[in-house]
């Protein structure tokens, strides 16, 4: 039985144009820094370059993995021990985590909710006025809020508090391309808003590893020496940049396609009455509320596994749906149907 895989946009597979960019790219060693401070391998720094002239910022940095790209931007704005603001249902605190563990660099998080992925602005404002912040972080699109795309009239408020405080402020921008399609502004409008950001590759632009970090010059070069010392230098890099170049020329301006098949399922979902989806969602994500099923994410997600359809666990009673460019809209009204006809059956048994 062929699968429909929605659990997460990180299970798309590399297109055939950045296999072959892969075998044929020209590589050099990019942990050796010239004399003006750039790697030798000239498709990573083609990667960078492009990067940094597609969010508006002076460099970007390419990291193997969207955690390390997060660790080091933060590594980098603070010192052991430093407050951070940071949302209650942030990606960065819950799930990556390592940051703030004493054992590692003990960042302090100071939580506020983040309805909607977006930050209380008033206590946000109250937390830089009482407590000696060095950074705010926020996410786009958020992950907990369903793949929210957080405009940037938002965040330029967050970034007008945080500068009166003289305080920083880094961008979570795992999906920052889903989150400028859904908004229908380009990525850079979004990166205004933020003294550094991290995007990843390798989700719904499909690239098999990578994410990049950008900022002002003197922020990357601190950020390439933390890269560095957590193990993230790489040698012949081009290889991996080669597709990480074909991923932002030719797979940004496709993601509105996977917003259109989130539409599909939500539509289907929503026909059936009984499970909760969001009526407004933004972007390719879906949260579905069990709790009407009477079955925890897991039960759900065995009889998911056994009808077909790959489901992730977001909570004890939630799963979150992912479209991206490898399951197509048949698949994914094919997915919403069975999910649909299991909702029926389970209301059945209830009655």
């Amino acid at each position: 039985m062929a699968m429909i895989d929605l659990r997460s946009d990180t299970v798309t597979k590399p297109t055939p144009a950045m296999r072959r960019a892969m075998m044929e790219a020209e590589v050099g060693d990019d942990g050796r820094l010239d004399p003006q401070g750039m790697g030798e391998d000239p498709t990573m720094n083609r990667l960078e370059a492009m990067a940094a002239a597609l969010l508006g910022k002076d460099r970007s940095l390419f990291v193997p993995s969207g955690t390390m790209g997060n660790v080091v931007a933060l590594m980098t704005h603070c010192r052991r021990g430093d407050e951070v603001v940071v949302g209650e249902k942030a990606h960065v605190l819950n799930i990556e985590k390592a940051i703030f563990e004493e054992e590692f660099f003990g960042l302090i998080p100071v939580t506020i909710p983040d309805p909607a992925g977006k930050l209380d602005l008033a206590l946000l404002e109250k937390a830089l006025k009482t407590k000696p912040i060095r950074l705010v972080c926020v996410e786009n699109t958020h992950n907990f809020a369903g793949g929210a795309a957080v405009p940037p009239e938002h965040l330029q408020k967050v970034q007008a508090l945080a500068h009166a405080h003289q305080v920083p402020v880094h961008m979570d921008g795992a999906r920052l391309f889903n989150a400028a399609t859904a908004l229908k502004i380009e990525a850079r409008v979004l990166a205004a808003t933020v003294d550094s950001v991290m995007f990843c590759l390798s989700k719904g632009l499909s690239a098999p590893i990578g994410s990049m970090i950008a900022g002002t010059g003197p922020f990357m070069q601190r950020a390439w020496e933390r890269r560095k010392l957590l193990g993230g230098q790489m040698r012949q890099a081009g290889v991996v940049a080669a597709a990480g170049i074909e991923a932002i020329r030719n797979m940004v301006s496709r993601l509105e396609e996977d917003h259109q098949k989130a539409r599909v399922l939500a539509r289907v979902l929503a026909e059936t009455g009984g499970l909760k989806a969001p009526e407004n969602f933004h972007s390719n994500m879906i949260k579905l509320d069990l709790t009407s099923l009477n079955f925890s994410a897991k039960e759900f997600q065995a009889e998911m596994a056994q009808r077909g359809v790959k489901v992730h666990i977001h909570a004890p009673t939630e799963i979150r749906l992912v479209t991206h460019k490898d399951v197509s809209e048949a698949e994914c009204l094919q997915a919403a149907q069975i999910i649909s006809q299991f909702w029926k059956e389970r209301r059945r048994e209830m009655a």
